[in-house]
């Protein structure tokens, strides 16, 4: 194979691992800023879709995406319930982003079958940081951790979670707060704490930093905790 043939090839490859993403909002001032924001600092997703109402996505050409944003909040009669299982029906799993965080969204979203819901506040860096977690997708080469692995390793290491750390985990990177978690499980708040900062320790220990909810979220795509 010649270098130039070889250079094509490459850039094949990276524009068939990129992520095709749609975005659903009604306020299309948002839409254009988040389409200028990922052409130019996301270049593993294809914007290929966005749209500010219900039924310009669905009866998009370009749909279904890999993966759709939807705002909780359209001024539409279709529930997010009805948004989110349709996206999922056709193949695409879903993040939900809202203004409105409150607990009682987080439930419907999740409950619906949205892989994450997250606030609108939060800065496009770290919105974008759980997309590529909830794809399985590597982080922008230009992001890449930078410190080296532990002496000897050679591949991943999955912490061994005890069955209450697992499920407090799957639910807090699937969305909801800690409170959430308590509830969801039935037990005391401080228990559901204490499984969430034991979790991150244990994966601390392996090299794989979990501080962050983002960072929970990567960790909880990468070992199968994320459906």
């Amino acid at each position: 194979m010649t270098a130039p043939d070889s250079a094509m090839h490459d850039a094949n490859e990276h524009t068939q691992t990129r992520v095709r993403l749609a975005v659903l909002d009604d306020h299309e001032l948002l839409l254009d800023s988040l389409a200028s924001w990922i052409g130019t600092n996301a270049p593993d997703f294809d914007l290929v879709l966005s749209a500010s109402t219900w039924l310009q996505l669905v009866h998009s050409s370009n749909f279904p995406t890999d993966l759709v944003f939807i705002d909780f909040q359209l001024k539409e009669p279709v529930s997010i319930e009805a948004r989110v299982r349709t996206c999922r029906a056709a193949g695409a799993k879903v993040i939900v982003l809202s203004s409105l965080d409150t607990p009682e969204a987080s439930e419907r979203a999740l409950a619906a079958g949205a892989v994450a819901f997250l606030s609108k506040t939060l800065p496009m860096r770290e919105v974008m940081d759980a997309a590529r977690a909830v794809m399985g997708v590597a982080p922008d080469p230009d992001q890449r951790d930078w410190r080296p692995r532990p002496t000897g390793a050679t591949a991943r290491v999955r912490p061994k979670l005890s069955a209450g750390e697992a499920q407090a985990f799957t639910l807090y990177a699937s969305g909801l707060s800690t409170p959430e978690v308590a509830e969801r499980m039935n037990v005391q708040y401080e228990t559901a704490k204490t499984y969430l900062r034991r979790v991150r320790e244990k994966y601390s220990k392996v090299d794989r930093p979990a501080s962050k909810k983002t960072e929970l979220i990567r960790r909880a795509a990468e070992d199968g905790f994320l459906r």
